[in-house]
Protein backbone atom coordinates (compact mmCIF):
# COMPACT_ATOMS: atom_id res chain seq x y z
CA UNK A 1 0.00 0.00 0.00
CA UNK A 2 1.41 3.54 -1.19
CA UNK A 3 1.01 6.52 1.24
CA UNK A 4 2.74 9.94 2.25
CA UNK A 5 3.54 10.59 5.27
CA UNK A 6 1.52 14.11 7.25
CA UNK A 7 4.94 16.31 6.78
CA UNK A 8 4.81 15.07 2.69
CA UNK A 9 1.15 15.97 2.30
CA UNK A 10 1.42 19.43 3.70
CA UNK A 11 4.66 20.36 2.05
CA UNK A 12 3.50 19.22 -1.51
CA UNK A 13 0.24 21.27 -0.64
CA UNK A 14 2.32 24.06 0.05
CA UNK A 15 4.13 23.84 -2.98
CA UNK A 16 0.62 23.78 -5.04
CA UNK A 17 -0.56 26.81 -3.08
CA UNK A 18 2.90 28.64 -3.36
CA UNK A 19 2.59 27.99 -7.44
CA UNK A 20 -0.63 29.59 -7.74
CA UNK A 21 0.31 32.79 -8.80
CA UNK A 22 -3.52 34.27 -8.06
CA UNK A 23 -2.97 33.56 -4.10
CA UNK A 24 0.76 35.62 -4.02
CA UNK A 25 -0.32 38.89 -4.84
CA UNK A 26 -4.03 39.57 -2.91
CA UNK A 27 -5.81 42.16 -1.63
CA UNK A 28 -8.44 40.65 0.52
CA UNK A 29 -11.45 42.81 2.45
CA UNK A 30 -12.68 41.31 6.07
CA UNK A 31 -13.66 42.32 9.35
CA UNK A 32 -10.86 41.66 12.12
CA UNK A 33 -11.59 39.33 15.06
CA UNK A 34 -9.31 38.06 17.61
CA UNK A 35 -6.41 40.34 17.18
CA UNK A 36 -3.76 39.85 19.30
CA UNK A 37 -0.07 41.79 19.36
CA UNK A 38 2.38 39.31 20.60
CA UNK A 39 4.54 40.93 23.03
CA UNK A 40 8.37 39.90 22.62
CA UNK A 41 8.40 39.16 18.91
CA UNK A 42 6.11 42.29 18.01
CA UNK A 43 4.02 39.80 15.40
CA UNK A 44 -0.25 40.43 14.71
CA UNK A 45 -1.83 37.47 14.50
CA UNK A 46 -6.25 37.72 13.94
CA UNK A 47 -8.82 36.42 11.57
CA UNK A 48 -10.24 38.28 9.01
CA UNK A 49 -13.70 37.48 8.32
CA UNK A 50 -17.03 37.97 6.43
CA UNK A 51 -20.28 37.23 6.95
CA UNK A 52 -19.86 33.27 5.11
CA UNK A 53 -16.07 32.32 5.79
CA UNK A 54 -12.83 33.49 8.14
CA UNK A 55 -9.35 33.06 7.32
CA UNK A 56 -6.48 33.20 9.89
CA UNK A 57 -4.18 35.86 9.48
CA UNK A 58 -0.63 36.75 10.43
CA UNK A 59 1.79 40.35 9.86
CA UNK A 60 5.18 40.32 11.24
CA UNK A 61 6.47 43.05 13.19
CA UNK A 62 8.54 44.58 9.99
CA UNK A 63 5.79 45.13 8.53
CA UNK A 64 3.72 45.87 11.47
CA UNK A 65 5.83 48.51 12.84
CA UNK A 66 5.06 50.32 9.18
CA UNK A 67 1.15 50.55 9.98
CA UNK A 68 -0.41 54.15 10.83
CA UNK A 69 -2.98 53.31 13.04
CA UNK A 70 -3.64 50.61 15.43
CA UNK A 71 -5.74 47.68 14.25
CA UNK A 72 -8.86 46.48 16.32
CA UNK A 73 -11.69 43.98 16.70
CA UNK A 74 -14.22 45.16 14.32
CA UNK A 75 -12.29 47.28 11.98
CA UNK A 76 -13.13 46.93 8.39
CA UNK A 77 -9.86 46.79 6.86
CA UNK A 78 -8.44 45.98 3.20
CA UNK A 79 -5.10 43.60 3.51
CA UNK A 80 -2.75 42.71 0.54
CA UNK A 81 -0.76 39.69 0.84
CA UNK A 82 -0.16 35.99 0.00
CA UNK A 83 -2.26 32.74 1.22
CA UNK A 84 -0.03 29.64 2.17
CA UNK A 85 -0.44 27.14 3.76
CA UNK A 86 1.94 26.73 7.17
CA UNK A 87 3.41 23.62 7.16
CA UNK A 88 4.20 22.40 10.54
CA UNK A 89 0.09 22.73 11.73
CA UNK A 90 -1.61 22.23 8.39
CA UNK A 91 -2.89 25.70 8.90
CA UNK A 92 -3.97 27.49 5.59
CA UNK A 93 -3.44 31.86 6.40
CA UNK A 94 -3.52 35.12 4.98
CA UNK A 95 0.51 36.47 5.51
CA UNK A 96 -0.26 40.09 5.30
CA UNK A 97 2.07 42.97 3.91
CA UNK A 98 0.21 46.25 4.63
CA UNK A 99 -3.33 46.93 6.08
CA UNK A 100 -5.45 49.95 6.11
CA UNK A 101 -8.79 50.93 7.25
CA UNK A 102 -11.77 50.24 4.79
CA UNK A 103 -15.19 51.93 4.99
CA UNK A 104 -16.48 54.74 6.71
CA UNK A 105 -16.67 53.10 10.01
CA UNK A 106 -13.55 51.68 10.20
CA UNK A 107 -11.84 54.08 9.15
CA UNK A 108 -13.26 57.04 11.31
CA UNK A 109 -12.50 54.58 14.10
CA UNK A 110 -8.37 54.37 13.28
CA UNK A 111 -7.96 57.92 12.78
CA UNK A 112 -10.14 58.76 16.30
CA UNK A 113 -7.81 55.94 18.58
CA UNK A 114 -4.68 57.50 17.09
CA UNK A 115 -5.68 61.02 17.35
CA UNK A 116 -6.80 60.45 20.96
CA UNK A 117 -3.39 58.79 21.27
CA UNK A 118 -1.24 61.82 19.66
CA UNK A 119 -3.48 64.25 21.93
CA UNK A 120 -2.55 62.19 24.79
CA UNK A 121 0.90 62.98 23.99
CA UNK A 122 1.09 66.48 23.90
CA UNK A 123 1.80 66.49 19.82
CA UNK A 124 -1.07 68.59 18.87
CA UNK A 125 -0.77 71.14 21.58
CA UNK A 126 -1.43 74.66 20.65
CA UNK A 127 1.44 75.84 22.92
CA UNK A 128 3.77 73.89 21.03
CA UNK A 129 2.77 75.31 17.48
CA UNK A 130 5.48 77.57 16.02
CA UNK A 131 5.37 80.67 14.21
CA UNK A 132 6.70 80.99 10.35
CA UNK A 133 9.59 82.99 9.45
CA UNK A 134 7.90 86.38 7.89
CA UNK A 135 10.11 86.12 5.31
CA UNK A 136 11.72 83.29 4.26
CA UNK A 137 14.47 82.84 1.62
CA UNK A 138 14.14 79.06 1.15
CA UNK A 139 10.90 76.88 1.46
CA UNK A 140 11.47 72.99 1.69
CA UNK A 141 8.38 71.61 0.25
CA UNK A 142 7.37 67.31 0.42
CA UNK A 143 5.19 66.24 -2.00
CA UNK A 144 4.84 64.58 -5.85
CA UNK A 145 7.24 65.59 -8.28
CA UNK A 146 4.63 65.24 -11.17
CA UNK A 147 1.61 66.42 -8.86
CA UNK A 148 -0.81 69.50 -9.77
CA UNK A 149 0.21 70.70 -5.94
CA UNK A 150 3.79 71.45 -6.96
CA UNK A 151 3.02 73.73 -9.47
CA UNK A 152 -0.24 75.42 -7.75
CA UNK A 153 2.93 76.29 -5.05
CA UNK A 154 5.05 77.72 -7.65
CA UNK A 155 2.82 79.77 -9.68
CA UNK A 156 1.53 81.50 -6.26
CA UNK A 157 5.18 81.66 -4.87
CA UNK A 158 6.17 83.48 -7.92
CA UNK A 159 3.35 85.99 -7.71
CA UNK A 160 3.79 86.47 -4.48
CA UNK A 161 7.06 86.37 -3.10
CA UNK A 162 9.33 85.65 -6.04
CA UNK A 163 12.81 85.93 -4.29
CA UNK A 164 12.10 83.01 -2.00
CA UNK A 165 13.58 79.44 -3.58
CA UNK A 166 12.12 76.19 -3.51
CA UNK A 167 13.36 73.05 -2.31
CA UNK A 168 11.84 69.78 -3.34
CA UNK A 169 11.59 66.74 -1.52
CA UNK A 170 10.43 64.41 -4.42
CA UNK A 171 8.19 61.55 -2.67
CA UNK A 172 5.22 59.62 -3.49
CA UNK A 173 1.66 60.33 -2.07
CA UNK A 174 -0.09 57.20 -2.55
CA UNK A 175 0.59 53.75 -2.58
CA UNK A 176 2.23 51.31 -0.36
CA UNK A 177 5.75 53.28 -0.41
CA UNK A 178 3.87 56.71 0.22
CA UNK A 179 3.92 56.59 3.93
CA UNK A 180 8.22 55.48 3.83
CA UNK A 181 8.76 58.26 1.19
CA UNK A 182 6.80 61.27 3.23
CA UNK A 183 8.73 59.96 6.39
CA UNK A 184 12.27 60.10 4.28
CA UNK A 185 11.38 63.20 2.64
CA UNK A 186 10.35 65.39 5.76
CA UNK A 187 13.65 64.08 7.70
CA UNK A 188 15.87 65.15 4.58
CA UNK A 189 14.38 68.14 4.84
CA UNK A 190 14.94 69.14 8.28
CA UNK A 191 18.49 67.91 8.12
CA UNK A 192 19.40 70.21 5.18
CA UNK A 193 20.53 74.15 6.61
CA UNK A 194 18.78 75.72 3.40
CA UNK A 195 14.78 75.66 4.15
CA UNK A 196 13.63 77.54 7.02
CA UNK A 197 10.12 75.68 7.00
CA UNK A 198 8.81 72.75 5.28
CA UNK A 199 5.23 72.66 3.92
CA UNK A 200 3.77 69.09 3.28
CA UNK A 201 1.10 68.91 0.46
CA UNK A 202 -0.22 67.04 -2.31
CA UNK A 203 -3.85 67.60 -4.25
CA UNK A 204 -7.61 66.41 -3.92
CA UNK A 205 -8.36 63.06 -4.08
CA UNK A 206 -11.07 60.49 -2.32
CA UNK A 207 -10.27 59.38 1.63
CA UNK A 208 -8.71 56.57 0.44
CA UNK A 209 -6.03 58.18 -1.44
CA UNK A 210 -5.54 60.43 1.33
CA UNK A 211 -5.47 58.34 4.18
CA UNK A 212 -1.65 58.10 4.17
CA UNK A 213 -1.17 61.32 5.84
CA UNK A 214 -3.25 59.88 8.49
CA UNK A 215 -0.30 57.80 8.92
CA UNK A 216 1.53 57.56 12.88
CA UNK A 217 4.84 57.42 11.36
CA UNK A 218 4.25 61.23 9.15
CA UNK A 219 2.51 62.58 12.30
CA UNK A 220 5.63 61.87 14.36
CA UNK A 221 8.24 62.59 11.96
CA UNK A 222 6.55 66.36 11.41
CA UNK A 223 6.14 66.92 14.98
CA UNK A 224 10.46 65.90 15.59
CA UNK A 225 11.03 68.84 12.68
CA UNK A 226 13.04 71.35 14.47
CA UNK A 227 11.52 73.74 11.75
CA UNK A 228 8.04 74.75 11.53
CA UNK A 229 5.67 72.32 9.67
CA UNK A 230 3.03 73.34 7.21
CA UNK A 231 0.15 70.87 5.85
CA UNK A 232 -1.90 71.29 2.79
CA UNK A 233 -3.71 67.92 1.98
CA UNK A 234 -6.58 67.29 -0.15
CA UNK A 235 -9.39 70.14 -0.13
CA UNK A 236 -10.62 72.48 2.31
CA UNK A 237 -13.34 69.93 3.80
CA UNK A 238 -9.97 66.96 4.26
CA UNK A 239 -8.69 67.27 7.54
CA UNK A 240 -5.38 64.40 8.34
CA UNK A 241 -3.63 63.63 11.42
CA UNK A 242 -1.05 65.56 10.13
CA UNK A 243 -3.22 68.61 9.96
CA UNK A 244 -3.06 68.12 13.53
CA UNK A 245 0.36 67.75 14.39
CA UNK A 246 1.76 70.56 12.11
CA UNK A 247 2.68 74.06 13.07
CA UNK A 248 0.01 75.65 10.55
CA UNK A 249 -2.55 73.97 8.47
CA UNK A 250 -3.49 75.08 5.35
CA UNK A 251 -6.71 74.45 3.47
CA UNK A 252 -4.79 73.79 0.26
CA UNK A 253 -1.78 74.17 -1.93
CA UNK A 254 -2.33 77.31 -2.98
CA UNK A 255 -3.58 78.64 0.35
CA UNK A 256 -0.53 77.19 2.03
CA UNK A 257 1.88 78.90 -0.12
CA UNK A 258 -0.24 82.44 0.61
CA UNK A 259 0.13 81.20 4.22
CA UNK A 260 4.22 80.93 3.96
CA UNK A 261 5.35 84.32 2.44
CA UNK A 262 4.00 87.98 2.34
CA UNK A 263 2.87 89.37 -0.74
CA UNK A 264 5.28 91.66 -2.48
CA UNK A 265 2.61 94.35 -3.99
CA UNK A 266 1.20 94.82 -0.32
CA UNK A 267 4.71 95.30 1.14
CA UNK A 268 5.19 98.17 -1.52
CA UNK A 269 2.40 99.59 -0.71
CA UNK A 270 3.63 99.69 3.26
CA UNK A 271 6.50 100.84 2.46
CA UNK A 272 5.44 103.55 -0.12
CA UNK A 273 2.76 104.64 2.99
CA UNK A 274 5.91 104.82 5.83
CA UNK A 275 8.01 106.68 3.45
CA UNK A 276 5.02 109.20 3.21
CA UNK A 277 4.58 109.40 6.87
CA UNK A 278 8.19 110.02 7.24
CA UNK A 279 7.84 112.60 4.85
CA UNK A 280 4.66 114.40 6.32
CA UNK A 281 6.89 113.97 10.00
CA UNK A 282 9.93 115.51 9.18
CA UNK A 283 7.95 118.52 7.31
CA UNK A 284 5.42 118.75 10.83
CA UNK A 285 9.00 119.32 12.98
CA UNK A 286 10.28 121.35 10.58
CA UNK A 287 7.49 124.04 10.92
CA UNK A 288 7.04 123.44 14.27
CA UNK A 289 10.98 124.44 14.79
CA UNK A 290 10.26 127.29 12.63
CA UNK A 291 7.00 128.57 14.26
CA UNK A 292 8.81 128.06 17.59
CA UNK A 293 11.43 130.48 15.98
CA UNK A 294 9.33 133.30 15.11
CA UNK A 295 7.35 133.11 18.43
CA UNK A 296 10.85 134.21 20.66
CA UNK A 297 11.11 137.64 21.44
CA UNK A 298 13.96 139.64 21.79
CA UNK A 299 13.75 139.20 25.93
CA UNK A 300 13.51 135.66 25.56
CA UNK A 301 16.58 135.56 23.31
CA UNK A 302 18.60 138.25 25.47
CA UNK A 303 17.33 135.76 28.28
CA UNK A 304 18.75 132.79 26.43
CA UNK A 305 21.91 134.66 26.30
CA UNK A 306 22.32 135.70 29.75
CA UNK A 307 21.42 131.57 30.87
CA UNK A 308 24.74 130.75 28.64
CA UNK A 309 26.86 133.19 30.09
CA UNK A 310 25.70 132.57 33.49
CA UNK A 311 26.95 129.33 32.18
CA UNK A 312 30.34 130.03 31.55
CA UNK A 313 30.73 131.95 33.87
CA UNK A 314 30.50 129.52 35.73
CA UNK A 315 32.80 127.50 33.92
CA UNK A 316 35.17 130.00 34.49
CA UNK A 317 34.98 130.19 38.15
CA UNK A 318 35.23 126.38 38.32
CA UNK A 319 38.49 126.50 35.97
CA UNK A 320 40.10 129.56 38.01
CA UNK A 321 39.46 127.60 41.16
CA UNK A 322 41.10 124.67 39.71
CA UNK A 323 44.09 126.42 38.64
CA UNK A 324 44.37 127.98 41.92
CA UNK A 325 44.27 124.63 43.60
CA UNK A 326 46.83 123.17 41.37
CA UNK A 327 49.16 126.75 42.21
CA UNK A 328 48.85 126.62 45.83
CA UNK A 329 49.79 122.61 45.35
CA UNK A 330 52.57 123.31 43.39
CA UNK A 331 54.11 125.77 45.63
CA UNK A 332 53.49 123.63 48.42
CA UNK A 333 55.77 121.04 46.71
CA UNK A 334 58.08 123.63 45.84
CA UNK A 335 58.33 124.93 49.35
CA UNK A 336 59.13 120.94 50.73
CA UNK A 337 62.03 120.82 47.55
CA UNK A 338 63.81 123.75 48.71
CA UNK A 339 63.68 122.45 52.48
CA UNK A 340 65.23 119.53 51.69
CA UNK A 341 67.65 121.33 49.46
CA UNK A 342 68.62 124.27 52.78
CA UNK A 343 69.04 120.93 55.33
CA UNK A 344 70.99 119.61 52.80
CA UNK A 345 73.16 122.70 52.04
CA UNK A 346 73.18 123.58 55.85
CA UNK A 347 74.62 119.91 57.05
CA UNK A 348 77.37 120.34 54.12
CA UNK A 349 78.30 124.02 55.97
CA UNK A 350 81.90 124.07 57.28
CA UNK A 351 80.81 126.39 59.64
CA UNK A 352 78.00 124.67 61.21
CA UNK A 353 80.55 121.86 62.71
CA UNK A 354 81.68 125.16 65.41
CA UNK A 355 78.29 124.83 66.76
CA UNK A 356 80.06 121.73 67.96
CA UNK A 357 83.17 123.08 69.86
CA UNK A 358 85.19 123.02 66.82
CA UNK A 359 87.92 126.00 66.15
CA UNK A 360 88.95 127.00 62.17
CA UNK A 361 92.43 128.53 61.78
CA UNK A 362 92.54 130.85 59.48
CA UNK A 363 94.67 133.62 57.98
CA UNK A 364 94.98 137.53 58.01
CA UNK A 365 93.19 137.11 54.54
CA UNK A 366 90.27 135.41 56.23
CA UNK A 367 90.85 132.54 54.45
CA UNK A 368 90.48 129.17 56.80
CA UNK A 369 94.42 127.56 57.28
CA UNK A 370 95.50 124.05 57.55
CA UNK A 371 97.85 122.93 60.25
CA UNK A 372 100.28 121.80 57.46
CA UNK A 373 99.87 125.68 56.10
CA UNK A 374 101.55 126.95 59.37
CA UNK A 375 104.76 128.34 59.92
CA UNK A 376 106.23 129.16 63.22
CA UNK A 377 105.77 132.80 64.51
CA UNK A 378 103.23 132.89 61.81
CA UNK A 379 100.26 134.85 63.99
CA UNK A 380 96.44 133.37 62.53
CA UNK A 381 93.32 133.90 63.79
CA UNK A 382 91.19 130.97 65.73
CA UNK A 383 87.51 131.25 65.18
CA UNK A 384 85.18 129.32 67.32
CA UNK A 385 81.94 129.41 67.03
CA UNK A 386 80.81 132.63 69.25
CA UNK A 387 84.08 134.23 69.67
CA UNK A 388 87.67 134.55 67.74
CA UNK A 389 91.50 134.44 69.16
CA UNK A 390 94.29 135.89 68.23
CA UNK A 391 97.26 133.10 68.37
CA UNK A 392 101.16 132.88 66.92
CA UNK A 393 102.31 129.64 65.94
CA UNK A 394 105.43 128.45 68.67
CA UNK A 395 106.14 125.66 66.59
CA UNK A 396 104.91 122.95 63.92
CA UNK A 397 104.97 119.10 64.83
CA UNK A 398 104.98 117.83 61.31
CA UNK A 399 104.46 113.50 62.06
CA UNK A 400 107.37 111.88 59.33
CA UNK A 401 106.15 109.57 57.19
CA UNK A 402 106.96 106.05 56.75
CA UNK A 403 109.13 105.07 54.32
CA UNK A 404 108.47 102.01 51.93
CA UNK A 405 110.62 99.18 52.03
CA UNK A 406 111.37 96.74 49.28
CA UNK A 407 112.16 93.46 49.63
CA UNK A 408 114.66 92.23 46.59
Amino acid sequence: MDFISIRDLNHLASQVLSACEPLNNLIVCGEISNFTRHYKSGHLYFTLKDSDAAVKSVMFRGDAQLLGFEPQNGMQVLAWGRAALYERDGAFQLYVNYLRPFGAGAAQMAFDALKRKLEGEGLMDPARKRPLPPRPGCIGIVTSKTGAALQDVRNVLSRRWPMVRLLLAPVNVQGLEAESSIVAGIRALDKDPRPELILITRGGGSKEDLWVFNSERIARAAAACRKPVVSAVGHEIDTTILDYVADLRAPTPSAAAELCVPDQAEMRQKIFILEQNIQKNIQSCREICYNRLQNLSAQQVLHSQQQAMQGRRKQLDDLTAEVQSAAKDKRRSSQAVLQHAAALAASLNPYGVLARGYAIPMGEDGVPRTVEQLSPGDAFLLQGAGASALCTVNAVNREKQHESTEIL
